[in-house]
């Protein structure tokens, strides 16, 4: 799962930096041509970004309380995405959106609501 984690994260970080520069791919673009697309790609990229990152800590970390690994992982996520949000705004191709952020944070929320189910760790 460790793994998983770590190629995610680069798929969103790249994700990510190919949009600040208006260079998304248009096959990635395509994925966004209908309404609030966007919103739903937010939802599903940070709620299994939640998903394996949380996993993760908790197969690394069994010893520890399963909520608060879950817990601690879902703020460090939602500070990463906040401040990735608000630094749209120094970005002629992006735009800041606070129902962007919303969807983000839903995304998380059952990411990590997921990931805390599963009693294996």
């Amino acid at each position: 799962m460790k793994w998983l984690a770590i190629l995610f994260t680069i798929f969103i970080v790249s994700i990510i930096i190919l949009a600040d520069n208006g260079s998304l791919p248009p096959f990635i673009r395509s994925m966004y041509d209908f309404p609030n697309g966007d919103k739903l790609g937010h939802f599903i990229l940070f709620g299994l970004l939640n998903f394996f990152v949380t996993r993760a800590f908790l197969s690394a970390l069994p010893s520890k309380s399963r909520s608060g690994v879950t817990l601690s992982v879902a703020l460090t996520l939602a500070l990463g995405i906040a401040l990735e949000e608000w630094s749209q705004q120094f970005f002629s191709s992006r735009t800041f959106d606070l129902v962007d952020l919303l969807a983000s944070y839903l995304g998380l929320i059952v990411g990590g609501w997921a990931a805390l189910k599963i009693k294996r760790p």
